[in-house]
């Protein structure tokens, strides 16, 4: 099931205030997330969206506002709206002493499965999270990662209406992530919606629909990925000499156009094709041979630090061990 126009939104969100003593974890914060599909929410650390989380998932009473989520108001319907939500915190919550199975056998029988049902549904999730050789073991024995994906399965085996994800795969081999990220797509292609809380980049841009970005308790943008790069600049042109060695030349010659060197290429900021065509016009007067040429939007890390501003680049921690390569990541709200 897709959202259509007109409908009612899975998770409505209005006037949100939430405060500790002169801190203001959420100050006046709306957000509407779409029936099926998955809503990121972004921003730098102590910008207030895990207590969103845990306000949406009934943990924790707000000061101010109100929230509907999958019909229900989170004030005067807690009870009913804790049966249609699944919840997945930064830090796991299994039962130690239980094994994978009975964990997930145990959680579908208090959502109401019936024992052939909760059995069902324990080994499929098991087996979707690559734990049924462990299926028979505690959870204490299993490791960090393991019990992640654990609770993980915990989350998803009433296949909840709306899934509430907050920095989900912190800590995941890049496999087990990958295997999160499809049984996240597959839930959502069968109705469920998501609001996710994400340090990477990556998955922020693999699964989510649109974004929020909060900050200092408010929302401060939102939108797709895409809206939100075009409204934060236009493409960024890289060219690559075919002599290198005339890369401080082409560089001179484009000045006026605001190019500056990039190692082995230049780059230049361009506003539509008017301006790409005057600059490789002003290149082939210069008899300058061009190897290879691209034009990209900003990437979601550009974006991020363009609308937080430059102070929060001190919240954005190591590499994401999803890619070889450096992967930009935000650590959010505690």
């Amino acid at each position: 099931m897709t959202w259509s126009p007109g409908k009612a939104p899975a998770v409505a969100v209005r006037g949100m205030a939430k405060y500790y003593g002169e801190t203001k974890a959420l100050d006046g914060v709306d957000l509407d997330v779409q029936e099926g599909t998955v809503r990121g929410v972004l921003g730098p650390n102590g910008a207030g969206k895990t207590t969103l989380v845990r306000i949406l998932s009934t943990l924790v009473k707000p000061d101010a506002g109100s929230a509907v989520v999958a019909g229900y108001d989170v004030l005067r319907q807690p009870r009913q709206l804790r049966r249609a939500i699944g919840l997945t915190g930064q830090y796991a919550s299994v039962d130690e002493l239980l094994s994978g199975f009975e964990n997930l056998y145990l959680i579908g029988r208090l959502l109401d499965l019936s024992a052939k049902g909760a059995r069902a549904r324990a080994t499929e999730l098991l087996e979707r999270f690559s734990l049924t050789d462990a299926a028979k073991r505690p959870a204490k024995t299993y490791s960090g990662g393991m019990r992640r994906r654990l609770d993980l399965a915990a989350s998803m085996i009433g296949q909840p209406r709306v899934l509430f994800l907050d920095e989900p795969t912190t800590g995941l081999d890049p496999r087990t992530r990958n295997e999160v990220w499809q049984e996240v797509q597959r839930m959502v292609g069968e109705g469920s919606t998501v609001l996710l809380t994400t340090q990477y980049m990556e998955e922020a841009e693999q699964l989510a629909h649109d974004l929020t970005v909060i900050d200092k308790g408010r929302v401060i943008a939102e939108g797709s990925v895409e809206a939100l790069k075009r409204e934060v600049g236009g493409q960024t042109l890289t060219v690559r000499p075919a002599d290198p060695g005339q890369l401080e030349q082409m560089v001179r010659c484009l000045a006026a156009f605001g190019a500056s060197d990039a190692e082995d290429r230049l780059e230049l900021p361009v506003g539509g094709e008017e301006q790409l065509t005057a600059v490789i016009a002003e290149l082939a007067r210069g008899g300058f041979g061009i190897a290879g040429i691209e034009t990209r939007l900003p990437s979601l890390e550009e974006v991020f630090l363009s609308i937080t501003g430059t102070g929060a680049a001190k919240d954005l921690p190591a590499q994401s061990p999803n890619q070889p390569q450096p992967q930009k990541q935000m650590e959010s709200a505690r």
